[in-house]
């Protein structure tokens, strides 16, 4: 989930954008009727005759930038795709028949927009609101805790709330009364709240009653490099520890002497006296902390990244083979941007900057565009 950058975001939802190859540059034109026949023979058990995928998660070509068809093509034939029956088709291709069938899918007019389901219309974050109701009595109204013992939630790293949830339902931590709650949690409920969560500002931590921050300062450099300069970390998958809840920060250290499973961590806290963890726990409960995501703004926020490369800009590129990706098939982008960040379709650019995303904002930047008029 991190912030972070999906910038060319669904560039490759379709193919590379990495604009390499020879089927990247302006193709040759192509004969739309001998395209047609090809399409008749060949493409329309799964991509229709009007360029309109037969069944969720199969593209629409229909009125696709000719170039990018031709590159998409071309990766199925040299094995950077993986669809059985698309490189045996294209395998058997020739470079004729590839810009006619191009040709012809990008003649036809767009797919009309199918309306999107109405949970995909509200956010991710707004869905994360929703459920955050049931954490307030313990975890306060937006993850401030004001009862001690009780960590707080406000602006906590989303990556590391999902694994600590997971923990939770694992019993890799001490259960506490709100955890009976969690396994009626689906993974997407649990990846919302984080995002919701990681967004709210903490609030600033008066000194606590026991502990010397100053004295805790020096003890903190080794944390420094997980968890960040004054405990502000900056990997989603690390816990912030700067404004944290003092006597929970002294819990969670001596935990990880016995119960919690993190060996590095054993290894630096079983040295520590109980004096020591008291002075680190008041260092960083007094630390100023921030937001670790923008959840209210996110998905446009993508959005407006990926418009960089499939925005109406990329037609006036003939040397990148970038596909339209308003009004695509939701199910189609879901599959692809997971593909990406899983590393399973080949493009670097895709993976990297896919890499941070939970299966709930890759499913709603998918449902926004899907669920616009193709351009």
């Amino acid at each position: 989930m991190k912030r972070l950058a999906l910038g060319l975001a669904v560039l490759a939802v379709l193919a590379g954008c990495d604009g390499k190859g020879p089927a990247a540059t302006q193709p040759q034109a192509g004969n739309v009727e001998a395209g047609k026949a090809f399409a008749e023979r060949e493409c329309k058990g799964c991509h229709g005759l009007d360029g309109k995928g037969i069944a969720p998660a199969i593209p629409h070509l229909a009125a696709q930038r000719s170039r990018y068809l031709l590159a998409a093509l071309t990766a199925y034939r040299e094995g950077r795709r993986t669809h059985a029956a698309l490189k045996e088709i294209a395998a058997h291709m020739t470079e004729a028949d590839a810009r006619n069938l191009a040709a012809y899918y990008a003649a036809l007019p767009p797919v009309p927009a199918g309306a999107s389901p109405a949970a995909q219309r509200l956010s991710p974050y707004e869905q994360g609101k929703a459920l955050a109701a049931a954490c307030a009595k313990c975890h306060g109204d937006d993850g401030n805790s004001k009862t001690p013992g009780i960590p707080g939630l406000a602006g906590q790293q989303p990556h590391y709330l999902v694994i600590a949830v997971q923990e939770y339902l694992n019993k890799e931590r001490k259960a506490a009364p709100m955890h009976a709650l969690l396994p009626g949690l689906r993974k997407r409920d649990v990846e919302n709240l984080a995002l919701y969560f990681a967004s709210q500002t903490p609030a600033p931590r008066g000194a606590p009653p026991v502990g010397d921050p100053a004295a805790g300062e020096p003890l903190s450099a080794v944390c420094g490099g997980c968890h960040g300069s004054h405990g502000v970390s900056l990997d989603a998958s690390t816990p912030i520890l700067a404004g944290q809840d003092a006597r929970y920060l002294v819990g969670a250290i001596k935990a990880y002497r016995t119960s919690r499973e993190r060996e590095m961590m054993r290894r630096y806290v079983v040295g520590l006296s109980e004096k020591d963890i008291l002075n680190i726990a008041a260092f960083y409960s007094v630390q100023k902390s921030r937001p670790a995501e923008k959840g209210q703004t996110l998905v446009q926020d993508l959005r407006d990244k990926c418009e960089r490369c499939h925005g109406p800009q990329a037609a006036d590129n003939p040397e990148m083979a970038i596909p339209k990706i308003a009004g695509q098939d939701r199910d189609y982008l879901v599959m692809a941007l997971r593909a990406y960040r899983d590393d399973r379709r080949e493009s670097s650019m895709m993976h990297k900057m896919s890499l941070p995303y939970s299966d709930s904002i890759i499913e709603s930047l998918a449902g926004s565009y899907a669920g616009e008029p193709a351009k």
